[in-house]
């Protein structure tokens, strides 16, 4: 009798067990029919066993099928289609994240109307396109864009998911960044060439991020009146690295002020043709005798790698290095210099490329082979700050204090000790820098004196131009533009700077990148009145990628 009842106790359980998921698949309005059946273990497991062996033995592992990745992405297409925040969100990774962000999308951006049409799946990939409707107080505009998404597999309940990220809803946003309609916080500019030529993203595609920050920074002095305007508004995380507001879409056009830059039309139209040319190139070029800034140009148009990349210089960094090793009396432009095939210093045997060496060669002839073991093997006698203290007392790097009217980075050489401060010393290690740094190495050796980059003149707000407290020695400078003189002329430059004539000076640079096949390459020059530099990532030798940018700018002048 016990063992009936217990039977039938059993029996009872069950039909209250399904009609609680059933109640809830009637209260979620569809969400429930997916948990049960399109999860299925719940519906399939009549011992409605709650073990941790069971739940593990219905996870689903293992790549997507293509019918998962479909399936999902429709899901949440549909429901972010139809306004359903909380039904789309739920088809993602991160449904807090992703209702906030999909409830801003309509609230904040006052985006309405929206159709999404999903493209072909590539993997676990989705591409999307969207129509909509910006409306803000009773002024409307289309908004078209492309996005796209990805499906991954939830390792919790092996189901797939939509990897929530910001970029899903615009391909503009960053995790952390927010899309605002609404009069612009910052009214509109006209950014000016130093001949009052417009300037524009059109005419000149690399200045796209640049004409940010001109606004970010002038927007509110330069006389304008705001607009309405769809923008992208940086988070926390975005504003510490200094990228710029972004405005997606103009609904009514504010009165725009006006702001002069000291870009050379001829020159910046230049830069754009040649970056165009070679893949991930970057370059800039100053006037050495102000820091004047008259061309800045990047092939990718999304960062400005130009003026905030921060890259290892490779052998680039054989200019401020040399200038230390002259000053310390540990190197002489036309004296015997050790340039051997390897060099250990602490823990590290670092070598040539190709492994050569010069034997009873100048320290001259090193700098134009770039010899790393000729500038690895001082290491010995320097301090752990000296080549720090150089770039920042000298060439007015690392301190992160430029202002040229636009966001930048300024340089960096930490100090370091042992093997890497001795690869500091051939720009690797912790050393970063960019085209604009480089350029400014090279605008300082040619004047002679560092002299601040700058894009708006400091006497349009009279801001504070950052200063080096100290020049070389006439005997170090002297002794630095001969090693760049004869690198142009018959070293790992002379090619590059072929026909390039005049006062002349040039260094190559290949900086190793982990992870990457090919070195980044690395060019710095100067030319009577004009300095530049560029880099090629993963371009290989800089004499061979960036060398003919860099040159091909210097014969055009300006």
């Amino acid at each position: 009798m016990g063992n009936r009842r217990r039977v039938a106790e059993r029996r009872k359980t069950n039909p209250a067990v399904i009609g609680g998921t059933i109640a809830v698949v009637v209260a979620g309005a569809g969400f429930g029919v997916y948990a049960l059946y399109g999860g299925g273990a719940a519906a399939d497991d009549r011992t409605q066993s709650t073990s941790s062996s069971a739940k593990e033995k219905h996870v689903k592992t293992g790549p997507l099928s293509a019918t998962e990745v479909t399936s999902s992405a429709q899901t949440f297409l549909t429901a972010w289609q139809q306004g359903k925040v909380a039904a789309a969100a739920a088809a993602t990774d991160d449904a807090k994240s992703a209702t906030s962000q999909l409830t801003g999308y309509a609230k904040d951006a006052h985006i309405k109307g929206v159709t999404l049409t999903a493209g072909t799946r590539t993997g676990d990939k989705v591409p999307f396109s969207v129509r909509a409707t910006v409306s803000y107080k009773g002024t409307e505009k289309p908004l078209t864009y492309d996005s796209a998404l990805t499906v991954v597999r939830d390792t919790a309940t092996g189901k797939p998911r939509v990897e929530w990220h910001s970029a899903v809803l615009h391909p503009d946003l960053k995790d952390g960044d927010t899309l605002v309609t609404g009069a612009s916080g910052t009214p509109p500019i006209k950014a000016v060439d130093r001949d009052g030529g417009e300037l524009t993203e059109d005419k000149y595609p690399s200045l796209g991020t640049v004409l940010d920050g001109l606004r970010e920074k002038y927007g509110k002095t330069a006389g304008g009146k705001a607009g309405i305007e769809l923008r992208v508004v940086r988070g926390k995380s975005a504003k510490a690295s200094k990228a710029s507001d972004k405005t997606l879409l103009e609904l009514s056009k504010g009165t725009p002020g006006t702001v002069k830059t000291t870009l050379n039309p001829t020159l910046q139209a230049a830069a754009e043709a040649q970056v165009a040319k070679k893949a991930r190139s970057s370059v800039v070029v100053l006037r050495p005798s102000t820091g004047e800034i008259l061309a800045a140009a990047n092939a990718s148009h999304g960062f400005n790698t130009a003026f905030q990349g921060s890259l290892a210089p490779g052998s680039t960094m054989k200019v401020i290095t040399s200038s230390l090793l002259i000053e310390k009396d540990l190197a002489s432009a036309d004296k015997a210099h050790p340039c051997p095939k390897y060099f250990t210093y602490g823990g590290w045997k670092f070598q040539n490329d190709d492994k050569f060496q010069i034997k009873g060669g100048t320290f001259k002839a090193s700098f134009a082979r770039s010899c790393n073991t000729a500038f690895i093997s001082q290491a010995p006698d320097l301090e752990n700050d000296d080549l720090t203290k150089q770039a920042q007392q000298v060439f007015g790097l690392g301190r992160n204090n430029w202002a040229i009217g636009v966001p930048t980075f300024d340089g960096s050489v930490p100090v370091q000790s042992a093997a890497q401060m001795a690869a500091s010393l051939i720009g690797q290690g912790g050393v970063r820098m960019n085209p604009l740094n480089m350029a400014s190495v090279s605008a300082t050796v040619e004047s002679g004196t560092f002299k601040q980059p700058y894009l708006v003149s400091p006497s349009v707000d009279d801001r504070t131009l950052a200063t080096a407290s100290r020049t070389m020695s006439s005997s170090t400078l002297s002794q630095l533009r001969e090693l760049m003189a004869y690198t142009a002329a018959y070293g790992t430059a002379a090619e590059a700077m072929s026909g390039v004539t005049g006062n002349v000076g040039a260094k190559t640079g290949s900086a190793e990148v982990d992870g990457q096949k090919k070195p980044n390459g690395w060019f710095t020059a100067y030319r009577g009145d004009l300095a530049a530099a560029g880099v090629v990532q993963s371009g290989g030798h800089g004499g061979d990628t960036a060398g003919p940018i860099v040159a091909s700018l210097l014969k055009v002048g300006g």
